[in-house]
């Protein structure tokens, strides 16, 4: 597949690049951005071998993993998105988005998950895309229903996060349902 590069009305998909770090660290070494991802803050050296490892696996063949930065209006990276083949369903992926909090509350994280399942859908050709949220992450649980995602259920004590066990709750949209009332 040819490099990432997809566009909505106001956001732009593009690959990573080494000058992201800084961005991808706003987000990724903020404890208000991680407060609900699966992760604690991470630190700048631990965010520059994210965005290597995401640079590295983009030229892998076959292609398993779509690690993206999320360009606002202002031509400035505001988010982090990653489609990741699931090695237990066929043609399916876990979808994953993080966005700095000072874009909160704009809608650009419906925009990002509808650039991310037009990817999945349209050049990935896969069947079902699912991404978990903490439970008390209600804007994710918002965001993914307005991109047309169901919620399906709760798997139990899945991530531990600050030495506790938390629970995540599993929203998937499949194909079909893309095209009839997304794509």
């Amino acid at each position: 597949m040819t490099p990432v590069s997809r566009s909505g009305p106001r956001l732009h998909l593009r690959e990573l690049q080494h000058d992201d770090a800084d961005g991808v660290f706003a987000i990724y070494g903020s404890p208000e951005a991680t407060k609900h991802l699966s992760f604690e803050p991470r630190t700048e050296d631990q965010v520059r071998g994210i965005v290597q490892r995401s640079m590295d696996s983009a030229r892998d063949v076959p292609r398993s993993e779509y690690a993206v930065a999320i360009i606002g209006p202002e031509r400035d990276l505001i988010g982090f998105g990653r489609l990741a083949h699931d090695p237990h369903q066929f043609r399916a992926a876990t979808m994953g988005f993080a966005l700095r909090p000072d874009v909160w509350g704009r809608g650009y994280g419906v925009e990002t998950v509808r650039l991310l399942l037009g990817l999945a859908f349209g050049e990935l050709d896969l069947h079902r895309v699912w991404g978990a949220r903490a439970p008390g992450n209600t804007a994710s649980a918002r965001t993914m229903a307005a991109a047309g995602m169901v919620e399906e259920g709760t798997i139990r004590e899945h991530i531990i996060k600050g030495g506790r066990w938390r629970d995540s709750v599993v929203h998937a949209i499949l194909e079909r349902e893309w095209q009839a009332g997304c794509g």
